[in-house]
């Protein structure tokens, strides 16, 4: 029988060797969500995977605030994060720093996070070594605003084979940011 592993034999870092540890070229922006949880949710999702930074815009609330907290159990003093009032002036800047920026959206010409995980990891296909990726998740109802989804390079799309035609935003940054760092790691030996 496995015997679950106690805090300290997992060995994690403290918040300030987390600061000073290498992160993945991947930002996470939120256009609008509006659930402190799910913000919470993907800032420890973030720190879990130790992603770059989280992008807050619009109407997404942000630290220091106790419902965040309940669910980012601190990962919100350990996550890098920026605000922006206009999540195209995000996205702007973020192509700016030369990040390619997708959409996850359901949309025509969507592709599946596999293929762009598959992007990463594929030589042939990557265009430098380290590629710098930033993924936009959007409101709880009315998803990513359509012209950020304009702005982006790409959509992403999870398939699902059920009868919902979408996943709660804060399970569905952890898919997409589980997937990508995966491939990241791979690609940039982190």
């Amino acid at each position: 029988m496995s015997k679950k592993l106690t805090t300290a034999e997992m060995g994690r870092m403290n918040i300030d060797q987390y600061k000073e540890a290498d992160k993945l070229p991947l930002v996470v922006v939120l256009d609008n969500v509006r659930s402190q949880h799910n913000v919470g949710a993907v800032f420890r999702t973030a720190d879990a995977m130790r992603i770059e930074r989280v992008v807050l815009c619009g109407i997404c609330c942000c630290p220091p605030n106790a419902e965040i907290h309940k669910t980012a159990l601190g990962a919100e003093e350990s996550v890098e994060w920026q605000y922006y009032k206009d999540t195209l002036d995000a996205v702007h800047a973020l192509q700016t720093e030369g990040y390619t920026v997708y959409a996850v959206e359901q949309a025509h010409d969507s592709v599946t996070l596999e293929e762009v995980a598959e992007q990463i990891t594929n030589d042939e296909l990557r265009m430098t070594n380290a590629p710098k990726i930033a993924v936009v998740l959007g409101h709880e109802v009315f998803g990513v605003q359509q012209e950020v989804v304009d702005s982006c390079t790409q959509c992403i799309e999870i398939p699902q084979y059920g009868t919902k035609h979408s996943m709660n935003v804060s399970v569905t940054a952890g898919i997409v940011m589980y997937r990508l760092a995966s491939s990241l790691r791979r690609a940039t030996k982190k």
